[in-house]
């Protein structure tokens, strides 16, 4: 970045007014590159050149392109977020976001034959099939085809008919009066196309249309007597009410309403709109966006965005969170509409379900992307929400200490990436030096020496780095402990220069987890479902995995210490006995001729072994964890998983 230039356009900005407006932000081609609304226009262009290096990526990026602006002045915030919607829509500048959804075309496909079935196609790939369509709601098509086999009874197995049909025993479908059972061999063509067209008229028409029909047919059969045929018809009257009463259960007694939900990935928000008309969900429609600015401010613009110039939107809009000037966009909207739009961000009742629905889409949205479940990224956005943080902590890393009887003194560190255990980077840390147990001094030893690996990363040219789990910072440090283990980790990145979000783990006295704690106060998390298991997992894990080491270094040292009290048996040949014999087990049922055969080891060494193990009043010692090998013995640095 050329901060020469950064230097004279902060300069500029000392002349703005203190007023309201819209500030256009232009390249080196005088090209509008970005356009945005605000209170005080002299402070929100000043933001963008001061601490530069403190930005998001995004915004730094958009700095360092910048070469000029323009700004407009206006008598009202309403009147900027009028002409930032306006001017928006002129220029479409490259770093406000771009409508541009993930949605494809989809249709109803028929395929031929004296037994036709309705499936859902993404393209048209069979050519002796009927198709209708096209559409762009994934979700409708979807919704219409396994209604139309349900209500119908038309099988959707991979049976091929009528090559089939009387041959091995009906599905289950059959057996839950799901499917006709064509399969049996007792369903004609013709009757099997007399219901098949009702069922096409279903999909053609909707329920209410297909319902009136059958009504008239279910009459008119009764009235000639004809009581079979007019059950038939009443029994599908009923399965298609039976539907439209289960699409109600997660319906919305409104008739036009739009649920907006975002979720934040690494570096772009997910957004999914849900679409409810005459009561029912109507479609999903999902949006992804570069994360430029905030959250809240990137659902702000796509609403101001999407929803101006509309005339099928919504007259109720529920947002997942509240967004900047959200009653100034609602009143931009109507005016613009000529009808009310009333925007509101629910937080009980079906209203909260509904939006928690539409979470979970733009959730699995970016877990498709991340390949990782719904439920994992949500809690990880939810908790980067929770704690204040500029992005969702993708990559984290817990910390705790562990002692074994006040005498051996570990640490573990464990890695969560996008949700979930990253155990290849899992690091263990024996404390040094320390004569008696200090959980403060012993972090503050294990955080130093994690930071200096990633030090002398940083000091390595690029070509010659070994990746080890060191090379990079995380995004949140995680504390098994108080607001005093969080005070030492800070000090730690205090006295490196460095900047990592650090937060402790608090537990109850049942050892169950029970806060987030800072220096500030304990945040309260067991309201939120999703955090707290999330956060609950990551504390019993890094426990788990430091009382493991803890016990691991204890046994190693008793069963070293055994070894090195016989003569003539050292650190090197006590190493290599456990090289070769992999358990303390194995080296005590060893013969003296085996023990020889080791490297390094001679028989009289062997011998006195062999002796001080199986002699008078001698016991092995219990089995328990195998030590391990010569370096990780008298461990001086991490070791990993």
């Amino acid at each position: 970045m050329d901060m020469e230039v950064v230097e004279v356009l902060h300069q500029r900005t000392r002349l703005l007014p203190q007023e309201p407006g819209v500030y256009l932000m232009k390249d080196a081609k005088k090209q509008i590159i970005y356009i945005g609304k605000a209170k005080s226009l002299k402070n929100r262009v000043s933001s963008y050149f001061r601490s530069v290096e403190k930005h998001q990526i995004k915004v730094y990026r958009m700095v360092e392109n910048v070469r000029d602006f323009d700004y407009i002045v206006t008598d009202s915030e309403f009147e900027a977020l009028v002409l930032e919607a306006s001017l928006i829509k002129l220029h479409t500048p490259k770093y406000n976001i771009l409508l541009k959804d993930d949605k494809g075309y989809f249709y109803i496909g028929i395929s031929p034959g004296p037994y036709p079935r309705i499936s859902f196609e993404m393209q048209r790939t069979e050519r002796d099939y009927t198709y209708i369509g096209p559409y762009t709601s994934s979700l409708m098509v979807k919704q219409t085809v396994d209604e139309a086999n349900k209500a119908f009874l038309l099988p959707t197995c991979t049976r091929r008919f009528p090559e089939d049909c009387g041959k091995g025993r009906p599905c289950l479908n059959f057996h839950i009066k799901q499917c006709m059972g064509v399969c049996t061999g007792k369903v004609s063509p013709e009757q099997y196309a007399e219901v098949f067209e009702e069922a096409l008229s279903y999909v053609k028409g909707g329920g209410g249309q297909t319902v009136e029909e059958l009504t008239a047919r279910m009459n008119a059969a009764a009235e000639a007597m004809d009581f079979e045929r007019a059950a038939r018809y009443r029994d599908r009257i009923r399965a298609i009410q039976k539907l439209s009463q289960q699409q109600k259960v997660i319906a919305y007694n409104h008739k036009s309403l739009d649920v907006v939900a975002a979720v934040q990935g690494t570096d772009t928000i997910y957004l999914s709109v849900l679409v409810f008309r005459g009561g029912r969900l109507r479609d999903k429609l999902d949006f992804h966006f570069d994360c430029f600015e905030s959250i809240e401010n990137v659902v702000g613009e796509f609403v101001l965005s999407y929803y101006t110039g509309r005339e099928d939107g919504p007259s109720e809009l529920f947002l997942d969170r509240e967004i900047p000037d959200r009653e100034l966009l609602a009143q931009l909207l109507t005016e613009d509409r000529g009808r009310k739009l009333t925007i509101t961000v629910p937080t009980r009742g079906q209203p909260l379900r509904l939006i928690e629905m539409a979470q979970n889409n733009a959730a699995q949205a970016l877990a498709t992307r991340t390949r990782r479940t719904g439920r994992e990224m949500t809690a990880v956005g939810e908790l980067g929400v929770l704690l204040g943080l500029p992005r969702p902590p993708v990559y984290i890393e817990a910390y705790d200490i562990s002692n074994f009887g006040g005498q051996t003194i570990v640490g573990g560190m464990v890695v969560f990436e996008n949700g979930r255990p990253l155990r290849k980077n899992y690091k263990r840390f024996t404390i040094r030096d320390q004569a008696r147990p200090d959980d403060y001094a012993a972090m503050d030893q294990m955080l130093s020496r994690r930071v200096n690996r990633y030090l002398e990363h940083q000091e390595t040219p690029e070509g010659e780095r070994k990746p080890d789990g060191f090379e990079r910072l995380p995004d949140l440090w995680l504390i098994d402990g108080g607001a005093g283990h969080v005070a030492v980790a800070e000090e730690v990145l205090r006295r490196y220069g460095l900047g990592v979000p650090v937060f402790g783990m608090v537990k109850d006295s049942r050892h169950r987890t029970r806060a987030i704690t800072a220096q500030e106060g304990e945040i309260a998390i067991s309201a939120n479902r999703g955090v707290f298991a999330f956060v609950t997992g990551i504390q019993d894990e890094v426990h788990r995995y430091s009382i493991e080491f803890s016990r691991k270094s204890h046994q190693k040292s008793a069963a070293s210490t055994r070894l090195l009290e016989v003569e003539g048996i050292g650190q090197t040949r006590a190493a290599a006995l456990y090289r070769h014999f992999k358990t303390w087990k194995a080296i005590a049922g060893a013969s003296p001729e085996e023990l020889a055969a080791v490297k390094g080891m001679t028989l009289p060494a062997a011998q006195r072994l062999y002796a001080a193990l199986h002699g008078e009043g001698e016991e092995p010692a219990p089995e328990g964890e195998p030590p391990l090998p010569e370096e990780e013995m008298n461990v001086e640095m991490e070791e990993k998983d």
